[in-house]
Order: structure tokens, then sequence, then C-alpha cells
């Protein structure tokens, strides 16, 4: 008799879970809504005194739990715990970048916008590089502004069959709403890296139910 493929639950990009032949690489905890490595000494002396047990969660890459609306841990990912505090994106994940490719299969032209922060430009990058359709424009926008419009007015002149878009909650809330206000803009056919999970629209916000980080009309991923 063939012996039993043992499978582990993990939590998708929007916080349900699934159930997967493949470990987890991040383990979490529902209470703090933190995530951190499956060694991480503060995680497991909570464990060893019964905390952590009943909201225990694992997550199979750092893109997922960030899209889940889970923070790093301080004490086993000090670097990434920094740059959450700071209000900055984390750098992308090849995972992520691989997920989005996916996603857009069967479109043929992109635009690409991003905030001007290191790591969004470095995600807008790399999904130029590695697109094979036509990316019809890249366009970059502010953290602050009196009005957004010259930017928006770019991101939507080339009638795109998708948009992809990265970076920080303020700079893109401003120009989604520059872009709400009288563009021919579509959410539905808008995907964002992790960075800006749930705030494609506003619909999902960050609540506990978790984001949707690969789409703004919720296409879930498949899983195994």
């Amino acid at each position: 008799m063939t012996p039993a493929t043992r499978a582990y639950t993990l939590l998708g990009p929007d916080g349900r879970p699934y159930r997967t032949p493949v470990p987890g690489t991040l383990g979490g905890t529902r209470s703090g809504r933190l995530y951190g490595r499956l060694d991480c000494r503060s995680a497991l002396r909570a464990i060893e005194r019964g905390g952590y047990v009943t909201s225990r969660v694992f997550f199979a890459d750092e893109a997922t739990a960030i899209a889940a609306g889970y923070r790093p841990c301080a004490v086993c990912l000090p670097a990434a715990y920094t740059t959450w505090k700071a209000g900055l994106p984390a750098p992308h994940t090849e995972a992520e970048l691989a997920e989005l490719l996916r996603l857009l299969t069967g479109r043929h032209t992109i635009t690409i916008g991003h905030g001007r922060d290191r790591a969004s430009t470095a995600a807008a990058q790399a999904l130029a590089a590695a697109w094979t359709g036509e990316a019809a424009a890249v366009v970059s926008w502010p953290e602050h502004a009196a009005s957004w419009l010259r930017p928006a007015r770019r991101f939507v002149a080339h009638a795109p069959d998708a948009w992809v878009i990265a970076g920080t909650r303020p700079g893109w809330t401003g120009m989604r709403d520059r872009l709400l206000r009288g563009t021919e803009w579509d959410p539905s056919r808008t995907y964002a890296f992790a960075s800006l999970a749930g705030a494609v629209t506003d619909e999902h916000g960050d609540g506990g139910g978790g984001s949707r980080w690969w789409a703004a009309d919720g296409a879930r991923p498949e899983r195994a």
C-alpha cells in the first residue's frame, strides 16, 4: 500500500487556509498578525509556554504573508521589521514576480506604475525586464502631490490590456483617487505587487480577512 502523502495547511495571500504537500517556510500567529522564521527564538519560547499554539499559521513565502496582512517579527526578521516600521514596501520576491506573470497570461499589452521608493522602482524594473509582451509605458508617481493628474494621464494613455502597480499605500491612494475621477482606468484589470495588497481599490481595505494582492477582481491563484 502506498503511504498517504502528508498535507500541510498554509494561509494564502487572501488569508484563507489551503492544503498542500509542500511545507511552509515561515510561521506566524493570528493573534498578533505577525510572521517570522520557523526557528524564531521568541516564537519557540512562546510555544513552550503554551502560547501561539491555537493561533499558529504558516506561509509559503514572505510575499504571501505580507499580502495576507501580516507584519514581520522584530526579533528574527529585524531588517524587514525596520522597513515595515518605516512604512516602506518590502523588496519583491521571485515567487511574487512569477505569480504576477502567470496571472497576466493572455494579456498582450501592460502599463506598469510604481512609486518612487527603491523597492517599488526595483519591482517595476524587474517586471518590465521579465515581460515578453509589450510594455506600453512605465509610469512613476510621487508620494505626495497637489494633484496626480499628469502621471494619471500617462497611466491610462495607451489603453493597455492590464495595469500592474507597486508602491506605498499613501502614494497609490492619491494616484488611485485621481484615476477614479474621469479617466478610463479599469480596476478589474489591475494587478498589484504585495506592497499594495488590498489597495487596488479601497473595497478590501486592511481588515483581518486578508487582502488580495494579485488582482482587483479577486481572481484567486490555483493551489495544489
